[in-house]
């Protein structure tokens, strides 16, 4: 069956099952996105391509075919892809909502499968908050909701979570999450290590400390996200940025960010 045909197959008269909003987004609408991609990077060898958020797992032979003839791929997915469950996805919870769809336990562990044997080099947060309007989970259907995963907080603690009930370690971690996206945007010489004449950015946490995601432990605005009630391992104490720090128990400081890519040219 091609992507038209499991298109038609949709029942558009169910749009608060997830399983019709899954059935939108088939597993092949992704590969074929991806195997475009893939020949463009075979056929432009020069040219670095990169694969978002990631979601099916059945692209992972595409992805290893072209990153073992060592064109210029890299390939990210997020948390959510890799963390939530399909199965605790009830009618109209839009709160679940993104693109491409949360899949399947088999599918997710073919992902954990990918960034453990280097295929998928990086994990990043895709955080799309949204006013509740536009989601109204219990109310609005999949269909119509805003599609999108707020979660960059809790990042961290989603991860550790997970990653270390399948035997990573947080060196892992530091790779998907710090290292190798700081590689991708070019800033690896000042950004994600400890390293002489690197940024000191840190994290101080308690990797055992246990946390519940709710209302009041949520700092950014816009609070719906499917993370809500979970518990997690994993609680971020402070936060160091270039030596400075700007975040301590709850309290953050004036924001101190500055233009890091004043020039891009030296990305291209």
């Amino acid at each position: 069956m091609d992507v038209d045909e499991e298109l038609e197959e949709i029942d558009s008269n169910n749009k608060c099952l997830y399983e019709t909003f899954l059935k939108s987004r088939p597993p092949k609408m992704e590969s074929k996105a991806i195997e475009m991609v893939t020949r463009l990077c075979k056929k432009h060898k020069n040219v670095r391509c990169h694969i978002v958020h990631l979601s099916a797992a059945e692209a992972i032979p595409l992805i290893s075919e072209v990153k073992n003839s060592c064109y210029p791929l890299t390939v990210e997915t997020c948390p959510h892809y890799l963390t939530l469950d399909v199965n605790e996805i009830g009618n109209c919870r839009t709160e679940y909502k993104c693109c491409p769809p949360i899949r399947g336990s088999t599918n997710q562990e073919a992902l954990w499968d990918g960034l453990r044997t280097g295929l998928v080099d990086m994990i990043v947060s895709d955080h799309s908050p949204c006013t509740v309007d536009l989601k109204k989970p219990g109310e609005k259907n999949f269909m119509e909701a805003w599609g999108g995963i707020a979660s960059v907080q809790f990042g961290l603690p989603i991860i550790w979570t997970s990653g270390k009930k399948r035997g990573f370690e947080i060196n892992d971690i530091s790779q998907w999450m710090s290292q190798n996206p700081a590689k991708l945007a070019g800033l690896e010489n000042v950004k994600g290590q400890i390293a002489v004449e690197c940024d000191a950015d840190f994290v101080i946490w308690d990797p055992e400390a246990e946390i519940r995601i709710e209302d009041d432990t949520i700092h950014h605005k816009n609070k719906v996200t499917p993370y809500k009630g979970k518990h997690l391992k994993g609680k971020v104490i402070k936060t160091i940025l270039r030596g400075e720090v700007i975040y301590d128990n709850g309290n953050f400081t004036f924001p101190q960010g500055k233009v890091i890519f004043p020039n891009k040219a030296h990305l291209l």
